[in-house]
């Protein structure tokens, strides 16, 4: 069996504008890439097309969710062939933020998958559990509810990307080692074993997007007083300002794979790669990117 191809995706969620992308899509197309990573940018639903346009071809483009129908009176919606209209041709469903913020259940990220594979799309599938859920030791329970609500819309695997982020370790202080987000990588792996196939489960990529111990350590972190007042001013009443809330704050804006963390992710067995957040909008998203090779 061919080795699983490093994916590494940008979640661009909420940000940007024309000029701040576009400047971003010049990185991009003009950095070296390795050929051996497939990438993929999420962009906000409105800059799709423009995305897709400036983007160099070798780069995939993927809406950031969709609707679980092809048209209809769903405001505010978009269908995946709207999005395979403007030459898209990947969704990232299940997100923790779609979960968590937006309330959307197994059943409807279900849903939402079986459409989007039926149109031709490739899906980014999220998965992961939230603090509470870790430290009741019921970690295993949530992952596989949620894949098994996926799987069963699943026919062809090689349009789906499995992508772990524990909610617990993005922005929470708490943070998981390379060696966690391998432990629940190889369970999942397992899971898909037992209950689909050893092929698809060799074949499935599982890529990790949370916020792992690497990163800062091993840098002198200091905090200058100008930067300390700025970060006062998101951080309504606190009377203080401590690092560990500074880095919290920071890790919530930001996202959790960073280019100081990514290699020691990446040489895990069972980590096929990266869905990355506020990372992914820097010139750093090029060494994620290459962080295999």
């Amino acid at each position: 069996m061919a080795p699983r191809k490093f994916f590494v995706g940008g979640n661009w969620k909420m940000n940007g504008d024309k000029k701040s992308l576009g400047e971003l899509i010049q990185t991009l197309n003009g950095a070296k890439l390795s050929a051996d990573t497939e990438v993929v940018c999420g962009a906000p639903a409105i800059y799709l097309d423009f995305a897709r346009q400036k983007l160099d071809a070798k780069i995939g483009v993927a809406a950031q969710n969709c609707y679980k129908v092809p048209k209809g009176a769903f405001t505010g919606e978009i269908s995946p062939a709207m999005i395979k209209d403007i030459g898209a041709a990947w969704v990232i469903l299940g997100h923790s933020e779609r979960r968590h913020v937006f309330g959307e259940s197994d059943e409807l990220i279900g849903q939402k998958v079986a459409h989007a594979l039926a149109e031709g799309l490739g899906v980014i599938a999220c998965i992961g559990e939230k603090l509470d859920e870790r430290e009741a030791g019921i970690t295993e329970k949530v992952v596989f509810e949620q894949t098994k609500a996926i799987a069963d819309n699943v026919k062809d695997w090689s349009k789906v990307v499995l992508a772990y982020e524990p909610v617990w370790a993005i922005g929470t202080g708490k943070t998981a080692t390379p060696q966690q987000a391998q432990e629940v990588h190889e369970k999942l792996r397992g899971w898909l074993k037992s209950h689909v196939s050893d092929a698809v489960a060799q074949s499935t990529r599982i890529i990790y997007g949370g916020e792992s111990e690497v990163t800062l350590q091993g840098r002198k972190c200091l905090v200058s007083l100008p930067v300390a007042a700025v970060v006062h001013n998101f951080l309504p009443g606190k009377e203080t300002l401590d690092f560990q809330s500074i880095k919290n704050h920071l890790l919530a804006c930001l996202g959790s794979v960073t280019g100081s963390n990514c290699k020691e992710l990446a040489s895990q067995h069972d980590v096929d790669g990266f869905l990355v957040g506020g990372a992914s909008l820097k010139p750093e998203f090029v060494d994620i990117i290459n962080a295999k090779h």
